[in-house]
């Protein structure tokens, strides 16, 4: 707490807002005037020449605290600052923002427009003066403390949702992008159309939205520090949790592209005499048709079997044989219209 009273009023609203303890009230460490304060740190000095700082806020990038350590040692332990001029306010807000805080700065009186302007955020009573409305960033219409605690849980709210927003979004679109180009890769096309990818999208975004717009801030967010000014929007947790989830939601995503017919079952249409003019046969697994009959949704026919293997002891009239090489499931319902031919080209059903 930073103020103009004399440091007895000051230790008195201090212990009242619950600043300052019984036990502190004593230590001068704890609570300072300005004038001392000024002392302790050396004020402000030029970074060029190292000479005290007369006019404040002329040369701001200029500034720097003459001693930073005791600086240091204030920030740690000091709780009460009475009896402060306008430049041992502003002097505390270059100090702390030197050490690399995010400073937040009330006032309503004209002393405080230095302060003000000096902060990252400057925040002026409705009812200060003129120039401190001018200095500030945020006014407080309500002239109300609680409404910068509300302000700041809102924020940090609402910064927490873009982060899950775009975990979620980036998600989605790095197993989209791993599962349309391995697929495409393999099966020499995208296992996602165009149409399923813009629904994808589609969804994705309108459901993240609605969560955007109505998850409600929760206490927890103010006990914790507040994010640093470089930190970057996505963190290293961030990154872990994506591609963790990514590469758990690819391998799902292709063990129903390339095992899928093994246990989800497809309709499959079959042309009389392995042509695609020639009358549909319905699948019948107790009756299936013949070879010679074979042809599939996905361009797998007679002639491209014949390309496997294992076609001749799919073929041979030994049964001994044909058990033993033949490993071509003809009639099997096969998934996404069914993968014709590897890397090398082999048919692989």
């Amino acid at each position: 707490m930073v103020t103009g009273d004399n440091l007895v009023t000051a230790i008195a609203i201090g212990k009242e807002c619950g600043i300052l303890d019984a036990n502190e009230s004593t230590d001068n460490q704890v609570c300072m005037t300005g004038p001392d304060f000024h002392a302790f740190v050396g004020g402000l000095v030029h970074k060029d020449t190292k000479e005290q700082v007369v006019v404040l806020g002329k040369e701001p990038d200029k500034e720097e605290i003459g001693d930073i350590k005791k600086m240091e040692h204030i920030r740690k332990n000091l709780k009460v600052l009475a009896r402060s001029r306008p430049n041992d306010k502003y002097i505390m807000v270059a100090g702390l923002r030197q050490l690399g805080d995010i400073v937040a700065v009330t006032g309503d009186g004209t002393n405080d427009a230095p302060a003000l302007r000096k902060a990252d955020v400057g925040f002026a009573m409705n009812t200060g003066t003129q120039v401190a409305h001018t200095a500030a960033d945020i006014i407080i219409q309500d002239d109300n403390f609680a409404s910068i605690v509300k302000a700041c849980k809102w924020g940090r709210n609402v910064y927490d949702n873009i982060r899950r927003f775009l975990q979620f979004q980036l998600t989605v679109n790095v197993v989209a992008l791993i599962t349309s180009f391995i697929g495409s890769v393999i099966m020499w096309e995208s296992p996602l159309a165009a149409i399923q990818l813009l629904w994808v999208n589609l969804i994705m975004d309108s459901l993240a939205s609605l969560a955007l717009a109505t998850e409600e801030p929760k206490e927890d967010l103010l006990r914790r520090p507040p994010y640093r000014k470089k930190e970057y929007i996505i963190s290293p947790k961030m990154v872990k949790h994506i591609l963790g989830m990514s590469i758990y939601q690819a391998i799902v995503l292709f063990v129903f592209v390339f095992a899928g017919f093994q246990f989800v079952s497809e309709k499959v249409d079959y042309r009389e005499g392995g042509v695609e003019s020639g009358a549909v046969i319905e699948y019948d697994p107790l009756s299936p048709p013949s070879k010679a009959n074979l042809w599939a949704k996905g361009g797998i026919n007679v002639e491209v079997l014949k390309k496997h293997p294992s076609w001749a002891a799919c073929n041979s009239e030994d049964e001994a044989v044909k058990s033993a090489g033949c490993n071509i499931d003809f009639f099997s319902p096969l998934i996404f219209n069914g993968m014709v031919s590897d890397f090398q080209g082999n048919v692989i059903y």
